[in-house]
């Protein structure tokens, strides 16, 4: 087991849980794991969340369907109704927004089905995730949205390492300022690897296997 830590900020009642060491993604080595699980599974912890991140987005902002990637569909809900709550605006037909999660094909390109296409083409997405690192998730989502014919609204999540992705900002409680060491390196250029230090677990958006 990997000793994971809580991160608290002077604000708010969000806090975020760390484990410092050498980790290994689908993308990159990093020396720090943000675990997420609590924010995307437990409802107070999720409504808790939301309120800090709709914080941090215009009032003008045109949001009509947020598109749950990493398992945050508990947490879309809650961002959801935060911001119906406090007055953003939609141009859906019924007032409401819709709250989707990605299927994949066998190449990991995000698609929509007939059903789910409505919700995406001409509509304002708001691509939401548990962190935002490298921004190549991200990055495909965007990419997806506007295939598709939607627009997108910018990125949120729980931490970021990037300020934006494809042109879009990221919006999130914490960021790579709360970890000022938190480095990401190319898997051919980690020098934890150089140094021939092991691996401590994989990790991916569903959390984490030690090694």
């Amino acid at each position: 087991m990997i000793e994971i830590t809580n991160l608290k900020r002077g604000l708010g009642n969000v806090p975020l849980r760390v484990a410092r060491g050498h980790f290994a993604t689908n993308h990159s080595h990093i020396n720090y794991y943000i675990d997420i699980t609590l924010q995307k599974t437990r409802l107070s912890e999720a409504k808790n969340s939301a309120y800090e991140l709709v914080s941090h987005f215009v009032n003008d902002t045109v949001i009509d369907t947020i598109l749950c990637l990493d398992g945050t569909a508990v947490l879309g809900a809650c961002v959801a109704e935060e911001l119906t709550k406090t007055g953003f605006r939609t141009i859906n037909q019924h007032q409401t927004i819709y709250v989707v999660e990605p299927e994949y094909n066998a190449n990991s390109q995000i698609i929509f089905r007939d059903n789910i296409k409505p919700m995406i083409q001409g509509k304002t997405v708001l691509v939401l995730m548990a962190s935002v690192t490298t921004g190549y998730t991200a990055k495909r989502s965007i990419e997806a949205i506007g295939y598709y014919g939607g627009h997108v609204a910018g990125v949120a999540a729980i931490y970021r390492a990037v300020d934006e992705v494809g042109g879009y900002p990221v919006r999130s409680i914490y960021s790579v300022d709360d970890l000022p060491d938190y480095k990401s390196y190319d898997y051919r250029e980690c020098p934890y690897c150089k140094q021939g230090k092991r691996i401590d677990a994989l990790v991916n958006s569903f959390g984490y296997s030690a090694l």
